[in-house]
């Protein structure tokens, strides 16, 4: 249930940074070394934190809601060194512990990730990636959409990224990127329904047009291949885009793709869609920014006996602004009207609206010290009744960093 407000903004964060699959983390330390721009100034960073807040729907049920106070306590560890100085290795791991007080059967929860991060730059235009994260997760944040309740929809998730980058010249540069994704459920009868491999392979070249503007060409082929009766529910796709990135300052960046995706589905007929992916962010003062972005994309779907996809319309807006030296108020607000594609000869297409919005009061009162007052709230209105959702998650969050 790592449903607090901070989850969502580092959603958006990942949408900014870069549109790409792996986003690449500048070579700001020693000599090439990349290190991650949450980096801290120290090898070793300890957090403890512990908060409360009240849940309206602990199930994401569409009706005949559970509502209920739970409480957390969710330290972490994460190292991070230059091995060399052109070898930067991270490595951190996570865990939750929430206690959901009005939860039948199992009212504690625990969550656990554990990633790894090793990057190494041969020369400053040349730098190979590869990070691994496992996780294992009870009781998401948000349970799967028009499924039955089931109390316990936990899994296990391991992804493996890796990205190799370099410049043949002084303009022209290239990309090759990868990632593998795994997914286990722990209740055998959603193993059957969505145990399943992805698989995403890239290749992109740039020409640096200015210095402040690239255009690029991608290619991205995708496979993804379930466990158990993917003769109906295996598929493949590829990609072809276009786009351009602008930074004509530090304050503002902005980003495009476009193009299309051919996907190839086992059980189901093919089809050919549109692919855009838009991002944009204004730095506007210190710790106070603007970003903003649209992607349109077809992407998995967990009710897959009804449905082969869902087609996603997604537009977020992120506001950060320091209202003084200790404190900062965050919003966030994301849209996204969608089709369910559905299963030939089972059932037809249908429209769904889901709406998020976010908003957070953060006031450091001393060093290592972060409170922080949340609101959360999603709204789903779908054709398909089952897939319906209302709920809402207040609470507060302390966390202290050494």
């Amino acid at each position: 249930m790592t449903y607090l407000f901070c989850d969502k903004l580092l959603m958006i964060k990942r949408y900014i940074v870069s549109i790409a699959l792996i986003a690449i983390a500048g070579p700001l330390g020693a000599v090439y070394a990349p290190i991650p721009e949450e980096e801290l100034g120290k090898a070793l960073v300890v957090n403890l934190g512990a908060g409360v807040l009240h849940d309206s729907n602990i199930f994401g049920a569409p009706q005949n809601e559970r509502d209920s106070m739970v409480y957390r306590f969710a330290p972490s560890i994460s190292y991070n060194a230059s091995v060399t100085d052109q070898t930067f290795l991270s490595a951190s791991y996570d865990m939750n512990m929430d206690y959901v007080e009005n939860r039948p059967e199992n009212d504690t929860l625990w969550t656990h990730v554990l990633s790894v991060r090793l990057a190494h730059s041969f020369n400053p235009d040349s730098v190979l990636d590869i990070t691994e994260k496992f996780s294992i997760i009870e009781s998401p944040e948000s349970l799967l959409p028009g499924l039955p309740l089931n109390t316990d929809q936990s899994y296990n998730h391991n992804q493996l990224d890796a990205s190799f980058t370099n410049k043949v010249g002084r303009r022209l540069g290239y990309e090759f990127k990868a990632r593998s994704q795994l997914f286990a459920y722990k209740v055998d009868s959603l193993a059957r329904q969505l145990d399943r491999d992805e698989g995403l392979l890239g290749f992109s070249m740039d020409y640096d047009v200015s210095e402040a503007t690239q255009v690029l060409g991608e290619y991205r082929f995708q496979d993804v291949g379930y466990d158990r009766d993917g003769q109906f529910k295996n598929k493949q796709s590829h990609f072809f885009l276009g786009g351009l990135d602008y930074d004509p300052s530090e304050t503002f960046s902005l980003s495009l793709r476009g193009g299309f995706e051919q996907r190839n589905r086992s059980g189901a007929p093919d089809d050919t869609a549109p692919r855009v992916e838009v991002t944009a962010r204004h730095e506007y003062g210190e710790r106070s920014y603007l970003a903003a972005g649209y992607i349109l994309a077809i992407e998995e779907i967990s009710n897959v006996q009804l449905y082969t996809d869902i087609q996603v319309h997604r537009f977020f807006a992120n506001v950060q602004h320091a209202l003084s030296g200790q404190t900062t108020g965050s919003l966030f607000y994301n849209i996204e009207p969608s089709k369910l594609l559905g299963r030939p000869g089972v059932i037809g297409d249908r429209d769904e609206v889901t709406q998020r919005l976010g908003a957070a009061l953060t006031w450091q009162p001393r060093r290592g010290w972060t409170v922080a007052a949340l609101i959360d709230v999603d709204v789903t209105d779908s054709d398909d009744p089952f897939r319906d959702l209302d709920r809402t998650r207040l609470g507060l969050d302390v966390r202290y960093s050494f």
